[in-house]
């Protein structure tokens, strides 16, 4: 029996204004509450309203002991659904009634606060298990972090957090030879690792609608078999994406809701695999081997590593400034600059920075506001530059 682990990342950063003259110290609206309000009611009416409602229909279809999904929602997207459409929250509050749903944990903001404060790092992941307790019920167990990054370090402060598996890519420079199909365990701490099968949920979420794809048109035919092809006893198959591809980057013309409910059904009905919660999946499976990882590995782009956020001097230069003001705002009760030091933070920001334009240049492209990496760079510097000087102003 095939053990299905299906988990969906979902978030939506709060998009900067473009400034290009920007009057530092007299301007403190830094958000495009146009630009994000629209965005956001675009998604929800192409991608989260009907794909909770797929998935609600699947679950009243085939029962939660056979067909369960798992999410990860940053606080920040959860605040853009009460700020812009409130039915988009109560869709998911509904969803996860059902018993078929898993709430992962991570850092409030979808931040890289790991690659740089520890204490950042828990208030984060500490402020999210508040606000999933507060509007959903839910107490996480298992951790997912910002883009798949983990590493040993954040595997020990993962654990000492309280939780019992974290999600991971199985990136080939980390498995070699080895099947991400199998539970793990960080070598470091006591915690599972569930590690993503890179290529059958890039298979969806990547290269569905690429028509210059070999395996193009992918049925749900197709794709089943792949799965029941892979050798008995890999029986647990993580398959992680963001929630978005469904209607937003593939749209529903390309066919991708008929793809994923015709898939679904083609599992069930065979009998030969479940969809399952990652806390099933630790009930069931046992870890075959630990693995250590001693530097950070993300699911990104074609390299698995932390360059699509910090892989030029614009980025670095952007983060180590922003992470060299945390002195100043721990000592800040003021709630209007607390929040902004949270949204900026947020790790798309850095990735607009983002200067590969090669195998991964589209990637990139999608959903950025701005017209090239500078301009996202100067317009963050600016919105920095006025943060600092109110930091100053009260400090």
């Amino acid at each position: 029996m095939k053990h299905i682990c299906l988990y969906f990342q979902v978030h939506q950063p709060f998009r900067l204004r473009i400034y290009r003259f920007f009057d530092i110290g007299v301007s403190h609206d830094y958000y495009h509450e146009l630009n994000n309000r629209s965005l956001f009611q675009r998604i929800s009416q192409k991608c989260y309203l009907p794909m909770n409602a797929l998935l609600k229909s699947l679950i009243e279809k085939w029962g939660p002991d056979y067909f369960s999904v798992s999410f990860s929602i940053s606080g920040t997207c959860i605040e853009q659904m009460q700020l812009y459409e409130p039915r988009t929250l109560e869709s998911f509050q509904e969803l996860y009634a059902t018993g078929a749903v898993e709430l992962i944990g991570e850092t409030y903001a979808h931040s890289l606060a790991c690659l740089k404060s520890q204490k950042e790092f828990e208030r984060q992941v500490k402020k999210h298990k508040g606000i999933l307790q507060e509007l959903f019920g839910a107490a996480p167990t298992v951790f997912r972090n910002t883009e798949l990054v983990f590493y040993d370090e954040v595997a020990k402060w993962v654990a000492e957090l309280g939780f019992s598996a974290m999600l991971a890519e199985g990136a080939d420079t980390l498995l070699g030879w080895r099947s991400p199909n199998f539970l793990y365990t960080s070598a470091v701490a006591p915690l599972k690792l569930l590690l993503r099968n890179y290529r059958l949920s890039d298979d969806i979420a990547f290269r569905f609608s690429n028509t210059t794809w070999e395996e193009w048109p992918l049925t749900a035919e197709k794709y089943a078999e792949w799965i029941f092809g892979l050798p008995e006893d890999q029986n647990l198959i993580n398959i992680f994406m963001d929630y978005e591809t469904f209607g937003e980057h593939q749209w529903k013309e390309t066919g991708i809701f008929e793809f994923f409910s015709n898939w679904v059904d083609i599992m069930l009905k065979e009998k030969k695999a479940v969809f399952v919660t990652p806390t099933k999946v630790l009930r069931e499976h046992k870890p075959v081997a630990s693995i250590s990882v001693p530097s950070p590995l993300s699911w990104a782009d074609t390299e698995r590593d932390l360059t699509a956020w910090l892989g030029n001097e614009l980025q670095i230069d952007a983060f180590e400034t922003l992470y060299s003001l945390e002195d100043k705002v721990e000592k800040v009760r003021d709630s209007t600059i607390l929040r902004d030091w949270l949204l900026l933070q947020t790790s798309d920001h850095f990735y607009y920075m983002c200067t590969k334009f090669f195998s991964d240049g589209d990637v990139h492209k999608y959903f950025n506001p701005y017209n090239s990496p500078y301009e996202a760079y100067v317009t963050y510097m600016n919105v920095l530059s006025d943060f600092q000087e109110r930091l100053r102003k009260i400090s």
